[in-house]
């Protein structure tokens, strides 16, 4: 039984991705997400909107999957990687320790899961920057990424796990222009398609990792 609580005619799964330029015809053979916009304003609204319309039509899915980019100046370009913890990077003002939320009450860095077996790992920072060149020596995670913690604290509102995997689009040279940004999707596209394959045989069999959250995060 993949889900302990599944509703019979209710999607397991609801896919989110940022843009259409990620979304290519690997993807599109598989899956149908909500594109929910660059950057967390932009997928806050937006998923928080669309898990809000599936709660009230009793049609919330078992899991969020958040696929899409992501840059990183360690990890292998074009690799994908399942994200097992997020911070929020631009949360750094009045004293309080760099990525809290003032009076939030939730730690710097939220754990995500569950997780796939066979995908590599790595954690994720969010922002509502682009990060490029130096200011990577500012991220204490291995990838960044604009929308991800925002979808987690759409998640967490609604009680819903997030999974979150990416493809490492650019980071090894400074963004100038984004084409620089957009020459490595197609093959992300066949790389994520493949990523969502695991994990749809990993949920039908059981086999999902699911790590001990922290409890109010949610």
């Amino acid at each position: 039984m993949p889900f302990a609580h599944r509703k019979p005619g209710v999607p397991d799964i609801l896919y989110v991705m940022a843009a259409e330029a990620e979304y290519g015809p690997h993807l599109k053979a598989r899956i149908s997400p909500l594109i929910c916009g660059v950057g967390p304003v932009e997928s806050a609204v937006n998923v928080t909107a669309e898990l809000g319309r599936l709660d009230v039509a009793e049609r919330l899915p078992q899991v969020v999957v958040s696929l899409g980019s992501a840059g990183s100046a360690t990890l292998e370009q074009t690799g994908i990687y399942q994200a097992t913890a997020v911070s929020y990077r631009d949360a750094t003002l009045l004293g309080f320790e760099k990525g809290v939320t003032p009076f939030l009450h939730l730690p710097a860095v939220l754990r995500l899961g569950p997780l796939v077996p066979g995908l590599a790992r790595a954690t994720l920072s969010t922002g509502a920057d682009i990060v490029s060149g130096a200011a990577y020596a500012a991220i204490d995670a291995e990838m960044v990424d604009m929308e991800t913690y925002a979808i987690k604290r759409a998640c967490d509102r609604f009680r819903l796990p997030l999974v979150a995997i990416r493809g490492i689009s650019d980071g090894a040279s400074e963004l100038r222009h984004i084409d620089d940004w957009t020459q490595y999707l197609h093959i992300i596209d066949e790389k994520l398609a493949a990523a969502v394959d695991r994990l749809e045989a990993a949920i039908a069999e059981g086999t999902l990792e699911w790590p001990a959250l922290d409890g109010d995060e949610l």
